[in-house]
């Protein structure tokens, strides 16, 4: 694909998530982790329980500002394989957790989980621990809620989680238009009716559903 669409297509991103899109390099429209991705253009086909994903682009091990957490193995970092979603969604949540870094000097790193398989498709149980319904066309992602201690590694339980941080990242998600936004049902999250809503086995982390 010619450099310039590239450009083009990046630039409309930002104009979306309140950037000017106006730069003349990918690098120049939104620095931070994003200059580390491959990006093409992608095609999240089907729903998000039963679909796929053409043409993916994945989510780097780690950079500025996140880094990639398995939650299977409770390492660092996610496993390349599970790190695959449609260019929107890699492109909008690494600008969200950049614009939230910045606000929040103080933050640790956000950690990224799973996002989909490199073609979408089945994601259940025999990939690990009780798998994924969703995450099957590109357009889900798994954000950890920053940890009280610092740590960069996954919540495993609620008390670990800095509950001011990730309401603030929450917030981020939403203004940005995340469709939907699942968070624990023992978590003190909140956001706006119909796309903040409580979810079982979500205290340790955040599920943002983007739009096609």
């Amino acid at each position: 694909m010619p450099l310039a669409v590239v450009i083009a297509v990046v630039g409309a991103g930002a104009a979306a998530l309140g950037g000017s899109g106006t730069g003349t390099s990918v690098e120049a429209v939104a620095p931070c982790s994003r200059s580390q991705v491959q990006w093409r253009p992608s095609k999240s086909v089907g729903a998000t329980n039963d679909g796929r994903l053409v043409a993916g682009v994945r989510l780097p091990a780690d950079g500025p500002d996140h880094f990639s957490w398995d939650p299977i193995l409770r390492r660092v970092p996610d496993r390349g394989w599970r790190r695959w979603a449609a260019f929107t969604t890699v492109d909008r949540t690494l600008r969200v957790i950049c614009r939230f870094r910045r606000a929040h000097r103080a933050a640790p790193r956000i950690g990224i989980g799973d996002l989909s398989r490199r073609r979408g498709g089945f994601f259940g149980a025999r990939f690990g621990g009780l798998g994924h319904a969703s995450h099957q066309n590109g357009l889900d992602a798994d954000v950890y809620y920053p940890r009280l201690d610092l740590l960069e590694r996954g919540v495993k339980r609620s008390d670990q989680a800095n509950f001011g941080l990730a309401q603030a990242l929450l917030n981020g998600f939403v203004k940005a238009g995340a469709q939907y936004v699942f968070v624990g049902e023992h978590t003190s999250l909140h956001g706006p009716r119909g796309v903040v809503m409580t979810w079982p086995n979500h205290d340790d982390h955040m599920h943002v559903r983007w739009r096609p």
